[in-house]
């Protein structure tokens, strides 16, 4: 592989790809402010992730029952603790804002780590227009706005976060802290309040295996067999969807090497603790699990059962303090996600310039928001608002799911073949699953693929993963391999990636 020539002009690469020299000006322009300690990360962890604890995973209770849910939230807990361990030992070997695509660059070669890069852009692009979707929602229904009105919400909400983003690192990861520990403190409200009022085999066990309602309890463990628990899989995603985001933050920690790990096991033990209270809390008061596997707003469900209707504008609001955490934390994703792959040539490079004195990348958060903005508002205005609410909520976030899991597949992969191919990277923290925990996630990663794709929603969500892939490959194919440029990522992977390590 030939070294970019010092002239300006591309050179030529493995893997089809060349590289163009850039100066001293280049990065310059692309510069970072280091801030984050281990709390700004582990906030940053867990406020991506608090959302699905407010909704959305409910509705795997209506595919497996309680306890279907129950096994595969441990088997979805599972995944997620050999990718975040995984990820923690590859984020302090490689402690680079590419994050995802940065592993695979130096385990896959260019193009693994263009697709796992395209697989997280789609969550990072889709997930946050989600989420202030259903912060509209909520916002119309407490000020009683009609639906024409939700568009407002959305560019509202994309105008005051995002800016919050571009204005500094430090207040951003101070906005993070706070909303965080606010959704948390909303949820040990709710834990406190629902301790006294639990009736598990009553509430938690009201569904008969044919589906109806018992209205006295006392049902099944497993209503639907373990097919129940294989369909409650994609739904058990949703409490911890987000955590891998982490590492993004590696070129704005203080000390990525330690604190990096520090903040993955953190966010990662809170979000277990909190997924499982939630799941055995909410669906154990008045109520119970027939009424909330439908449910758009279980968290207010229990709350409204144990206080009553009275405060339900009120609770509400608590709502929204889960959904602000996680579309701030996702937007921050977002910008750096887009930078990275723009900085190093991927992605048009103008995207990564960064702001001349807050060095935020708010050029890369602003075209995230106005791709996302603009979908939106195309689905709203060209369907319908009814039928536009059903796509929003449904189809983009499953588009969104089904990009992690293939970017789960391939970061994990990546672990594997660095194991393999590249022992000697200094790894500051290693994984205690290793090779065995990068497996299971895999394995359990394609099965809840397969689950997804069994659900007529989740394919309509798959063809538009396809089409988004589909543009971005044939613009990579075309323009973007033939721009790279020697980004921390991609010097790297040419100086201590498998091709070295081959010869040890």
């Amino acid at each position: 592989m030939s070294i970019p020539s010092t002239d300006g002009a591309p050179s030529a690469g493995s893997g089809g790809v060349s590289y163009t020299t850039v100066d001293i000006s280049y990065f310059e322009t692309r510069g970072l402010k280091r801030y984050a300690g281990v709390a700004s990360l582990w906030a940053l962890g867990v406020g991506a992730v608090i959302s699905g604890h407010f909704s959305g995973w409910n509705l795997g209770l209506a595919t497996g029952g309680w306890g279907g849910m129950f096994i595969a939230a441990i088997i979805i807990a599972i995944m997620y603790l050999g990718l975040t361990l995984s990820i923690a030992e590859m984020s302090s070997a490689l402690p680079h804002t590419g994050a995802a695509y940065s592993f695979a660059r130096t385990a896959m070669g260019p193009w693994g780590g263009f697709i796992t890069g395209l697989c997280e852009n789609v969550e990072y692009v889709v997930t946050p227009a989600v989420v202030v979707f259903f912060i509209g929602s909520y916002l119309g229904s407490i000020f009683g706005t009609p639906p024409e009105f939700q568009p407002v919400y959305w560019v509202f909400g994309y105008i005051v976060f995002v800016g919050l983003n571009v204005v500094g690192v430090e207040l951003s990861f101070k906005v993070t802290l706070i909303v965080t520990l606010a959704a948390l403190a909303c949820l040990v409200a709710f834990w406190v309040s629902a301790i006294p009022n639990v009736d598990f085999s009553r509430w938690a066990l009201n569904v008969a295996a044919d589906g109806t309602e018992l209205p006295e309890g006392g049902g099944p463990f497993l209503p639907f067999g373990l097919y129940g628990v294989l369909a409650s899989l994609p739904f058990a995603v949703w409490l911890f969807l987000a955590i891998e985001q982490l590492p993004l933050a590696a070129e704005e920690s203080i000390d990525p090497k330690r604190d990096l790990p520090r903040g993955i096991i953190l966010g990662i033990s809170t979000l277990i603790v909190s997924a499982f209270m939630i799941l055995w809390l909410n669906s154990s008061v008045a109520n119970g699990t027939f009424a909330l596997g439908k449910s758009g707003e279980p968290l207010l469900d229990g709350f409204r059962a144990i206080y009553g209707d009275g405060l339900a504008k009120v609770l509400a609001l608590v709502a929204v303090v889960g959904l602000i955490a996680s579309f701030h934390t996702i937007i921050y994703a977002q910008g750096r996600q887009i930078y990275s792959l723009s900085r190093a040539g991927y992605f048009p490079r103008w995207m990564s310039i960064t702001h001349g004195t807050r060095k935020t990348p708010h050029l890369a958060m602003l075209v995230g928001a106005v791709v996302a903005l603009v979908l939106m508002l195309v689905i709203w205005f060209s369907v319908g608002a009814e039928q536009g609410a059903s796509v929003i909520g449904g189809t983009l976030l499953n588009m969104a799911v089904f990009g992690a899991m293939l970017s789960y597949v391939m970061q994990a992969l990546s672990f594997i073949l660095l194991r393999k191919n590249a022992p000697h990277i200094e790894r500051p923290y290693r994984s205690p699953f290793g090779v065995i925990g990068a497996a299971l996630t895999v394995i359990i990663a394609v099965v809840t693929l397969f689950f997804q794709l069994s659900d007529p929603v989740y394919r309509a969500g798959v063809i538009g993963v396809a089409i988004w892939f589909a543009l971005g490959i044939v613009y990579f194919a075309l323009i973007g391999r033939h721009k790279l440029v020697l980004s921390p990522e991609e010097e790297f992977a040419l100086s201590k990636g498998t091709a070295e390590y081959k010869s040890h």
